[in-house]
């Protein structure tokens, strides 16, 4: 199920109980009151890091402008594209930004059998780019216009040129009017500070922080599950290496070691 975003200042709705006396709960299924708290942690986190590699853009991004002050890459309903002031944001550090508006959210994904991607807005039309570097997002198809390369800047790491197909770049333009924001296009020919952007994602969909997750939850067993599965008392360096085992793979060899190695002292 897709999980709606959720922004800084949200409201986190409470966990409820199961009705204990509510007979209309018994044999029905699972209550509408219930909420488990069993699922993957790393599931629900809504909390936002920064992309550190190419291989991170995926599921709900920020993208983060090089202007001062730091604005997003943001679409209306009517498919603009504009720069919007980031009022989620530490000390005007781009590393800290989190979006406060969908508008300001694209769904990243890569394009099947390519090295390229897709930009879907709040409004499911995706970010495109014509001949002469005008963005919108108008279109619910995919064509050359709607096609995107990331590559990440070599001399800042962190940080990413995001190219369309004509090998040009999206890039910030400083307002020529006083009071105006700052301009955002797709026609940068060559790499350079207004080209250079960051991207805040989702932690939850950024692969080392989900496979670290996925270790940890691995290592959730008890010393009484240990002492169980093994059928004896184990102690701390036995507790140890069971669950080093269940990290690299091979608990269940670790664990019939173990298990052979008590028939051995029984009968020794």
């Amino acid at each position: 199920m897709v999980k709606p975003l959720s922004f800084k200042g949200d409201k986190k709705p409470k966990k409820r109980k199961r009705a204990e006396a509510d007979p209309s709960a018994e044999d029905t299924g699972p209550s509408s009151l219930t909420v488990t708290a069993t699922g993957d942690e790393g599931e629900n986190d809504d909390s936002w890091v920064s992309a550190d590699v190419v291989g991170d853009v995926q599921g709900p991004v920020m993208i983060v402008l090089p202007t001062d002050p730091p604005t997003c890459l943001a679409c209306d309903a009517n498919g603009k594209i504009f720069t919007d002031p980031i009022v989620n944001i530490i000390d005007k550090n781009p590393t800290s930004a989190e979006p406060h508006d969908v508008r300001q959210v694209w769904v990243a994904n890569k394009i099947h059998g390519t090295d390229t991607f897709r930009f879907k807005g709040r409004y499911g039309k995706y970010l495109s780019c014509d001949k002469y570097g005008i963005l919108s997002a108008t279109s619910e198809a995919i064509s050359a216009l709607e096609t995107w390369t990331v590559l990440p800047t070599v001399d800042t790491p962190g940080t990413f040129q995001v190219g369309s197909q004509r090998e040009t770049f999206l890039t910030v333009k400083e307002p020529t009017k006083a009071n105006a924001a700052p301009e955002v296009r797709g026609d940068a020919t060559e790499i350079g500070f207004d080209t250079t952007l960051r991207i805040r994602m989702q932690a939850r969909f950024k692969p080392k922080l989900k496979a670290s997750k996925e270790e940890k939850a691995k290592e959730k067993i008890s010393r009484k599950e240990l002492e169980e599965a093994v059928g004896r008392r184990l102690d701390e360096d036995e507790v140890r290496s069971l669950k080093k085992a269940r990290r690299e793979g091979d608990y269940h060899e670790r664990l019939l070691d173990l298990k052979s190695k008590n028939k051995h002292d029984k009968y020794g």
